[in-house]
């Protein structure tokens, strides 16, 4: 069950980094189906999912979201979406799709630089940052394989 939890999310963030791509801009339907996912988690008590873990990963998200939206140019979607995955994921699980996330940006900054572009949509490097979490070091693939 934890499995479709967590692949849930992963949908919503490659639908988000379409329409960044598109629009430069991202749905608030997006980051609110994840909070929505991580509240049904908490009340089920999927996979240890408890109600200081989503608060906890929430506030961690919204305040780090909120800081690369005033200091560092970040979008505003951007921002709501690095929240709302805090809540499901709980602060010790931002912190690892934010190291993801930072390494996929700069991956996509230095393709947009290549292509003469100052601005990119960074939906992208969240949706791959959440990605590389499912996948290493925790991932939900080790899951998988043990059961």
């Amino acid at each position: 069950m934890i499995e479709l939890l967590l692949g849930i999310p992963l949908v919503l963030l490659l639908i988000a980094a379409a329409f960044d791509l598109r629009t430069r801009e991202i749905p608030d339907w997006i980051g609110i189906a994840i909070i929505v996912l991580a509240v049904i988690g908490m009340v089920f008590g999927l996979d240890g999912i408890r109600w200081w873990s989503v608060l906890g990963g929430g506030l961690a998200g919204f305040g780090i979201g909120y800081g690369l939206f005033r200091f560092a140019n970040l979008g505003g979607g951007d921002a709501k979406l690095i929240g709302a995955i805090g809540t499901l994921l709980g602060p010790i699980g931002i912190l690892i799709v934010l190291f993801w996330m930072a390494l996929a940006g700069g991956l996509l900054a230095l393709i947009a630089a290549a292509r003469g572009q100052r601005d990119y949509a960074y939906g992208p490097a969240i949706a791959l940052g959440y990605l590389a979490y499912l996948i290493w070091p925790v991932g939900i693939w080790q899951r998988l394989i043990h059961e």
